[in-house]
């Protein structure tokens, strides 16, 4: 009898140390809820999100030129000036005119998730000038009951997404070229189209 006495003593847990356990499951559970629910606040915005911190809507945006962890988007290229566009086609059909007298530019359409949805450049286009129009097939079917007359003249491009930027690019291969590409970069347009 005393040796199973003896075990159960051995076994005996004080009230107070119950209370102990209690208590740390409770704040190691608050402290997980709270760092659960705090995750979104440090996921960063969307591309869409982060573009339109750079301007206006419908304005291209000339971009600082990139140096090592100052880049205003991530995988920008350093040898290249840019500019930024964002729009939403809630808001109408999108008219982009852009001029790059650059041995290499690229045009650029990205979706609200930073997705390419269409690319033009140099080598894909005819001349250094570029006028597209960017609109929804509902828009573009609207817009070909009455079509504006220089509609043969533009790069019609459709599509679903509603809200996204255009990223303008022009290679800068020497300090000869800024001027008259910096020039270019800030006289793009990203416009409505004004009679839809």
């Amino acid at each position: 009898m005393n040796d199973l006495l003896k075990k159960l003593q051995d076994f005996y847990i004080s009230p107070r140390w119950i209370l102990w356990g209690i208590g740390g499951l409770l704040v190691a559970g608050i402290i997980h809820v709270s760092i659960v629910l705090s995750v979104p606040g440090y996921v960063p915005d969307s591309p869409y999100d982060r573009v339109g911190g750079f301007g206006a809507d419908r304005n291209f945006q000339v971009l600082p030129p990139i140096l090592p962890r100052s880049e205003p988007l991530p995988d920008l290229d350093p040898s290249m000036r840019h500019a930024i566009c964002r729009y939403s086609l809630e808001n109408g059909p999108l008219i982009i005119n852009t001029y790059a007298p650059s041995p290499f530019w690229s045009l650029g359409l990205f979706n609200e998730n930073g997705q390419v949805t269409y690319s033009l450049n140099d080598k894909t286009s005819e001349g250094e000038a570029v006028r597209m129009l960017v609109l929804t097939p509902q828009q573009l079917s609207i817009l070909r009951e009455n079509p504006p007359d220089d509609l043969e003249e533009m790069i019609v491009v459709e599509t679903d997404e509603l809200k996204g930027f255009a990223l303008f690019r022009a290679f800068v291969p020497s300090n000869a070229y800024l001027p008259q590409i910096s020039q270019a970069l800030h006289s793009a347009t990203c416009s409505d189209l004004p009679r839809i």
